[in-house]
């Protein structure tokens, strides 16, 4: 939908977004669209803060949520705000939790804008009256208990003289009843129904932070739902979902029976590399913390680095030992304008898949890799291929790099080239309330995919409290290098991956947190 003012900006426009019930996967992929493209972002508290992270780095970003007693920006200024950003010209993404036009004031703010000449368009969303049952396995129709849907708002003041709803035609209806934003109204609500002809013993749900990692689910009768959600202590963001459907959920419930649901992991790898282990981890249901404390900076436009790209053809060897240097010495070869040809009577190693995937993508191929994926199999298997006397090395690496590879090739009377050709950078802050969470024993592991991650882990924890928390972490270790740094820091190791590759690593920790949950 799509309204046009000739009084309007040539270039202001406002997109009510549907930001879907909190599972960032569930965006649309127009909504995703809006959200890169726009300038100006005005956001709720139900939307996923992952999908601002898809946002231009300089577009404004304006915080209005709202919790129940509790509203960063009254719904009049809301509505204003879209109409001066969109006036002064701007693209902006309006991004709602679920749908815009579900109980979300989208239609409110599409008079507003309407009012004021202001363009806008209408990006339905996921709404989680649908999609929070389907994540806890209730299908809100079926053939063979319900083929219609209610969704009711569970906002109302109990203590009204008169209430909005007619709850006699409610409470009759043969439909699967949906109530959103009803908990803290639960009791009267199951009261009205039951007063109105509902019966008691008919199947009910509360599902609380619905799709998410942290999804929690109680299935009852009309009758004793209340007590049931207070002693789980369920807190909203939550739905109601009242109907023989409900009764399903033991048959089909599927995302809470994923083998690491209930797990929470911290990921400590660099923010640009910690997309895959992330990903990987949250398909399994963990619940996962993005803690980067180190950052890698390419040296590519170094001149060593563009030194060492001019003069690459003379090399017997390039050996990668990681996917980093594989991108910054292909960077600095092109900002000689050169490429692969350069290297056509260089032989290419590295040190394993992940980095031989990526040489793959840049065009080239490696000629060697170990079976096993660390320097030491890696200077085994070069030293097997020929006398490397007087054969010339060419190694970027990272700055830090270890210098095994380096030192056993010149025992070997090669010629080596080491080159920095990115630098591992600490990142000192941790996440908001990761300490606090570690500390009341909330944090299943914590994984390190080097030496550095470890190290810095550390240094970012506060001075006065290390002592005490390190025997708290329970450490993933992605191989032996990085297992021997945490022996050195005391820190316990639970998980340590066959191979240092992130789908050994993922399958390790799969073994040893996977522990399938009870029904509730």
């Amino acid at each position: 939908m799509s309204i046009r003012n000739e009084n309007a900006p040539s270039k202001g426009l406002v997109w009510l977004v549907g930001g879907g019930p909190g599972d960032p996967g569930l965006i649309t992929v127009k909504g995703l669209r809006c959200i890169v493209e726009a300038d100006c972002l005005v956001y709720d508290s139900l939307c996923n803060p992952v999908l601002l992270e898809h946002a231009r780095p300089d577009a404004e970003r304006i915080y209005v949520g709202k919790r129940a007693g509790l509203h960063a920006m009254p719904q009049d200024e809301i509505n204003e705000v879209l109409r001066r950003k969109a006036q002064e010209g701007k693209r902006v993404c309006r991004l709602k939790g679920g749908d815009p036009f579900v109980f979300g004031r989208g239609g409110e703010e599409a008079s507003h804008l309407r009012k004021h000449g202001v363009r806008f368009e209408i990006v339905p969303g996921v709404t989680s009256a649908i999609a929070v049952p389907a994540y806890a396995g209730i299908p809100v129709t079926h053939r063979d208990m319900t083929t219609s849907l209610r969704i009711i708002t569970g906002h109302e003041d109990p203590t009204k003289e008169s209430s909005g709803l007619d709850w006699a035609e409610i409470a009759s209806s043969q439909a699967t009843l949906v109530f959103l934003m009803g908990v803290q109204n639960l009791r009267h609500i199951a009261a009205r129904l039951i007063e109105h002809g509902r019966s008691h013993d008919t199947p009910a749900a509360v599902i609380a932070n619905g799709t998410l990692p942290t999804q929690r689910t109680v299935v009852a009768t009309l009758e004793t739902i209340a007590s049931s959600v207070a002693e789980a202590g369920l807190k909203p963001p939550a739905i109601l979902v009242v109907g023989e459907v409900a009764s399903l959920r033991g048959e089909l419930n599927w995302f809470e029976n994923r083998p690491l649901f209930g797990r929470t992991i911290v990921v400590t790898r660099a923010r640009t590399q910690a997309s895959e282990l992330a990903a990987a981890l949250e398909s399994l249901g963990a619940e996962v913390i993005t803690a980067p404390v180190i950052r890698t900076e390419s040296l590519s436009d170094s001149e060593p680095m563009r030194k060492a790209a001019r003069e690459a053809g003379r090399a017997d060897w390039i050996v990668f030992s990681s996917v980093n240097g594989v991108d910054a010495f292909l960077d600095a070869l092109a900002s000689e304008d050169m490429d692969g040809r350069a290297l056509a009577k260089v032989s290419l190693a590295t040190v394993g898949p992940a980095t031989s995937e990526r040489l793959l993508a840049r065009g080239l191929r490696a000629n060697l890799m170990p079976e096993r994926f660390v320097a030491e199999a890696l200077l085994e298997a070069l030293i097997a291929t020929d006398d490397i006397a007087g054969k010339t090395f060419l190694l970027p690496q990272a700055d830090l790099a270890r210098s095994i590879l380096a030192e056993g090739l010149r025992a070997h009377d090669a010629i080596v080239i080491e080159v920095d050709a990115y630098r591992t950078v600490a990142e000192s802050a941790l996440p908001v309330n990761l300490v606090a969470r570690l500390a009341a024993g909330e944090i299943d592991l914590v994984t390190f995919s080097s030496s550095s991650t470890v190290r810095n882990f550390v240094d970012a924890l506060p001075t006065e409290r290390r002592a005490e928390l390190i025997p708290l972490i329970a450490a993933a270790s992605i191989g032996p290098i990085t297992s021997e740094t945490l022996r050195e820091m005391g820190i316990p190791i639970a998980v340590t991956a066959s191979d240092s590759t992130i789908p050994n690593f993922v399958e390790a920790i799969r073994e040893a947190l996977e522990n399938p949950r009870s029904e509730t």
